[in-house]
């Protein structure tokens, strides 16, 4: 079963258990990096007991990264501080995921090419060194870029990509 499918299942047995449709909030999701490095550990509440979600942790050029936000329990949770977060969306609510990501150092520095599959969620979070960046994003066929972002350490910088409709997958939200 694929994250979207653990998280609607999830979603499920916290309505069933819960009768509201709501996550039991008697502990707020929080996400860290796993004890083997290789995952972003999401650990939160289901019918009073604990639960631990992994999320893959990837790296592209040294540069550690990891897509989330998909379901209430990933948009609730308490992240990492990673410098940079991107957020996918087209058109009203729908945010997207299956975006291709390239991170290009303005200083001549390294560029981080992420792949599409690597994008599960419409959030990615991206472990950069301070320093002035380029950010492209492509999603059907169409590519968006952001210059000269500033990311300085010790602070978060998000970024929202947003497309005017929808050319491929897309989860729309609950009302806000």
């Amino acid at each position: 079963m694929n994250r979207v499918g653990i998280s609607f299942s999830l979603l499920a047995i916290g309505w069933m258990a819960t009768g509201a449709g709501l996550l039991p909030a008697e502990a707020g999701p929080v996400a860290s990096i796993g004890e083997s490095g290789e995952v972003v550990e999401l650990r939160h509440q289901v019918d009073g007991r604990t639960v631990v979600d992994p999320l893959p942790l990837y790296r592209a050029n040294g540069v550690r990264y990891f897509s989330a936000g998909v379901g209430l329990e990933e948009r609730a949770a308490e992240y990492p501080p990673f410098p940079l977060k991107l957020i996918f969306a087209a058109g009203g609510k729908l945010y997207l995921t299956g975006v291709a990501v390239t991170i290009a150092s303005v200083g001549g520095g390294s560029t981080v090419s992420i792949p599409m599959d690597h994008v599960g969620g419409p959030w990615l979070f991206v472990d950069l060194p301070a320093g002035v960046y380029d950010v492209t994003a492509a999603h059907g066929g169409k590519a968006k870029t952001l210059k000269q972002i500033k990311v300085e350490a010790g602070k978060q910088k998000t970024l929202t990509f947003r497309w005017a409709e929808e050319s491929g997958f897309a989860a729309k939200l609950p009302a806000d």
